[in-house]
């Protein structure tokens, strides 16, 4: 074995890596000290086990249960294996560490044939038939089987038990929702697999968000201004181009129908999109592609410029945009989903917004909008199967300041005739409302409350890096849920998924379907995923689903 300290990725073994390792150590000489267990919280007991460990060989191979192996109660593990793994792999007096997949040890033990296999002290009397049956297989082959000192005790299930009953109510919350049926991550991932090949068509300006990376500020010296020097330039596509391409990363065959001049920045924008599946069809207009610049020092963002004309359109351009859009969800009988998002860009007026979502209401299976910036048109979306804006555009559009958000999101169904709303509430996380089955709403209700069904979804992620675009891939994932089969609740917390994923990523980049997986099962493998709201203002942090702009 080389002198040089592995590094943390390289010290997790598959098995035939082990096998090798093994086989060269017993060539060289060396004694090679085992441990094995769960590790699902790595405390101090663990570091004086292992260091112990280490001091009786040459090197140390500490060997984990795999998640499917561990029968420790509901929601053990708390961490998922490779992340147990990589936990163990960091620290430094740990050389190898080995993923077990088996039931037991035992036959692991067998072909490693450790020099030395080192258990706790609470072992040393232990007559359980699993451990006698490892302490044969390493003495069988000539190993001896050691316990540590055990001057310091902990229980990672006891520390868990504890850490349980102290938990706020969003972790609690969180945990209540990975049991429950229509959430289990082999339901999901099989609304996932239906996206693939949904015919989407999504309404709406498309942007050049802009990130000009800069060399730390300073103060200028004619006056008290502050100075950047700008060191790197970033391009993302946002508005209804990031929709488009989040659909296209799921699986779906999306259409854009959205602004665009006749520049070398409209024709690169539309490169970008033809390479990646989606059909762009452009209404011409003169004004140029709407860029907003963000200025940052780090991942901090010190300033913003927009450089946005507002889109004038007359008459005929709005019954050409209309008219796309229609004959767009009328191709092959209809579509599974469609998606109006108006940015407040000048892009829809409220009668042109309405007429839109008249003329592509009987051709999708699904339609879905939301708003952004101050001039946009929330309450003329009518007969949409989802809303999704955040509180703060949920009450600036109705004038419903500090009534109840049940109030607001009733009025805002029935006003628009629409069926359901994901409402996002920043660190919160979010809200899904549907309207319930079987209600005559003709006949006046005493509890108007009673009306709707309310699901939370607390926020996943505690650290939220840039928080531009939460709101696109969260629409765009829960709408294509939608279209799938899912029920609400199942689409809205693919949607906060979404948004947990984008929230940690500096820029506007799509998420793929192999992103929401994995995301899945962080969330169903680990209840530490969700840190408290308290934890995370305590810190600065604010973890927010928002959309461009």
């Amino acid at each position: 074995m080389s002198d040089a300290t592995p590094r943390p990725a390289s010290k997790v073994l598959s098995w035939d890596d082990l096998l090798r390792t093994r086989a060269a150590l017993r060539g060289e000489g060396k004694r090679l000290v085992q441990c094995h267990g769960c590790f699902d919280i790595v405390h101090p007991g663990h570091i004086r086990h292992l260091r112990q460990a280490k001091s009786l060989g040459d090197v140390l191979l500490v060997s984990i249960t795999g998640d499917s192996g561990i029968s420790k109660g509901v929601g053990r593990p708390l961490i998922p294996e490779e992340l147990r793994a990589d936990n163990l792999a960091a620290l430094d007096f740990v050389d190898y560490v080995y993923i077990e997949h088996r039931a037991t040890a035992v036959e692991m033990l067998a072909q490693v044939q450790p020099d030395i296999y080192i258990k706790g002290k609470e072992y040393e009397s232990n007559r359980d038939a699993r451990f006698l049956a490892e302490r044969q297989a390493v003495e069988r082959a000539g190993g001896r089987v050691v316990f540590s000192s055990g001057d310091v005790v902990f229980s990672s299930t006891a520390l868990i038990a504890a850490m349980e009953q102290s938990v706020d109510p969003f972790h609690a919350r969180l945990a209540q929702l990975v049991r429950r049926e229509e959430l289990q991550g082999e339901r999901l991932f099989q609304s996932l697999s239906r996206i693939r090949g949904q015919r989407v068509v999504i309404v709406g300006e498309s942007i050049l968000d802009t990130y000009v990376l800069c060399d730390r500020p300073d103060v200028a010296g004619e006056s008290p201004i502050l100075t950047l020097r700008p060191l790197e330039a970033r391009h993302y596509d946002g508005g209804g181009a990031v929709i488009a391409r989040h659909a296209a990363s799921l699986g779906a065959a999306p259409i854009l129908i959205t602004p665009m001049p006749e520049s070398e920045a409209a024709h690169e924008m539309r490169r970008r999109l033809l390479a990646e599946g989606i059909d762009v069809r452009t209404l011409p207009v003169r004004s140029p592609i709407p860029e907003k610049q963000r200025f940052l020092v780090g991942q901090q963002k010190i300033l913003k410029v927009d450089l946005v004309e507002p889109l004038l359109l007359d008459g005929a351009q709005h019954q050409s945009l209309i008219g796309l859009a229609r004959d767009a969800v009328r191709e092959h009988g209809g579509v599974d989903a469609c998606i109006v998002a108006d940015f407040g860009l000048g892009l829809f007026s409220p009668q042109v917004l309405h007429a839109m979502c008249e003329a592509v209401r009987p051709h999708a299976r699904v339609l879905s909008g939301d708003v952004s910036g101050k001039r946009s048109s929330l309450r003329a979306m009518h007969h949409m199967d989802l809303l999704c804006p955040s509180e703060i555009e949920l009450r600036e559009a109705l004038r419903l300041h500090s009534e109840g958000l049940t109030l607001a999101v009733w009025k805002l169904l029935e006003e628009t005739k629409s069926r359901s709303a994901i409402i996002t509430l920043g660190a919160d996380g979010l809200v899904a409302f549907d309207k319930l089955p079987g209600l005559d709403l003709a006949d006046p209700l005493d509890d108007w409350t009673t009306r709707l069904k309310s699901e939370h979804v607390p926020a996943l992620c505690p650290l939220a890096i840039d928080p531009l675009g939460c709101g696109d891939s969260l629409l765009t994932s829960a709408t294509l849920a939608l279209a799938a089969g899912a029920p609400l609740v199942a689409a809205a917390s693919l949607g906060a998924c979404a948004a947990s994923i984008q929230v940690q990523r500096l820029g506007n980049s799509e998420i793929t379907a192999t992103d929401l997986r994995q995301q899945i099962v962080r969330v169903h493998n680990s209840h530490l995923t969700f840190a408290g709201n308290e934890t995370i203002r305590s810190r600065g942090l604010t973890p927010t689903y928002r959309r461009a702009g």
